[in-house]
């Protein structure tokens, strides 16, 4: 099995958390294009949708999902997003494609957080992919700076503005064993607007695309 059809495997799992008439809180990536897939089979029995970045918003607009405004919706029943990494403690690296604070503020809105990866983004200790932190522009180099005083290396993601007008700056050589200590300590720089850590909203459940197919643990 290629590592594209267990990211499917994974995201076509993620159907049978679907609630009939609920708006599903849907984020951004590989993985949960194939989840965005399986919700045009079922989209007749669907409500709608609240999305974490242009990119899936405009996929399901595609097949016909209603899109809602987050400050529209009061609670969701689940949200269903991806990884680049994941831990044991089921916190995780997130922002490879640059939605990180939508994706978060959607989280936070979820009364479950379903992650779909395939089995290459399990690992035991965070860090091996380098950290996204979403940057206001004009604080790039003080927040640089003091990235680097954590004991990072951040590197600016040039050409990549996000989807709200600000930069990237992708933090490597982190070892990171307290994800919560972390996640607290960068977002605490002034000039951040939130750090790609998933630690102190971790996921509830994780479906895990594998040779063998999909495995849910929850």
């Amino acid at each position: 099995m290629t590592q594209d059809e267990m990211k499917k495997a994974a995201g076509w799992a993620a159907l049978k958390y679907v609630e009939k008439g609920s708006i599903v809180g849907v984020g951004t990536g590989s993985t949960v294009n194939h989840f965005i897939d399986a919700l045009g089979s079922i989209k007749d029995d669907l409500k709608g949708a609240v999305s974490s970045s242009i990119a899936s918003t405009e996929k399901l607009q595609a097949l016909g999902i209603k899109i809602y405004d987050c400050n529209e919706i009061e609670q969701l029943d689940i949200y269903v997003d991806g990884a680049d990494e994941i831990n044991p403690e089921r916190s995780m690296i997130k922002g490879g494609g640059a939605a990180l604070t939508r994706e978060k503020i959607v989280a936070a809105i979820a009364n479950k957080f379903i992650c779909i990866v395939d089995d290459t983004k399990a690992v035991e200790v965070l860090g091996q992919f380098p950290l996204p932190v979403e940057v206001i522009p004009m604080a790039r180099a003080y927040v640089t700076r003091e990235l680097t005083k954590l004991g990072g290396s951040p590197i600016y993601r040039e050409g990549v503005v996000t989807d709200n007008g600000n930069i990237i700056l992708d933090v490597h050589n982190l070892h990171i064993n307290d994800p919560k200590a972390l996640e607290s300590q960068i977002n605490a720089i002034t000039g951040v607007v939130t750090n790609g850590l998933f630690a102190h909203r971790g996921a509830d459940v994780v479906i895990t695309g594998t040779a063998q197919g999909a495995k849910i643990e929850e």
